[in-house]
């Protein structure tokens, strides 16, 4: 079972982007971006549904809930 952090930066790298790239297209901060990989911080609401859209994936996948 992946948590929150390994599920983002798995698909992430899916994607071929680094965290700067994925900050800005989600229109967040890199150090975001480095703190949701590393379960230090999660995401804000607005933030989740941006990562969520982005990477067309539902909340429920993304906080494990499926």
């Amino acid at each position: 079972m992946k948590n929150f952090g390994e599920k983002i930066k798995e698909l992430r790298k899916e994607n071929g982007l680094t965290q700067k790239q994925l900050a800005e297209a989600i229109d967040s901060a890199q150090s975001s971006v480095y703190y949701w990989e590393s379960n230090k911080q999660e995401p804000n609401i607005s933030a989740l549904k941006k990562l969520c859209q982005f990477f067309n994936v539902s909340a429920d996948y993304l906080l494990d809930l499926e």
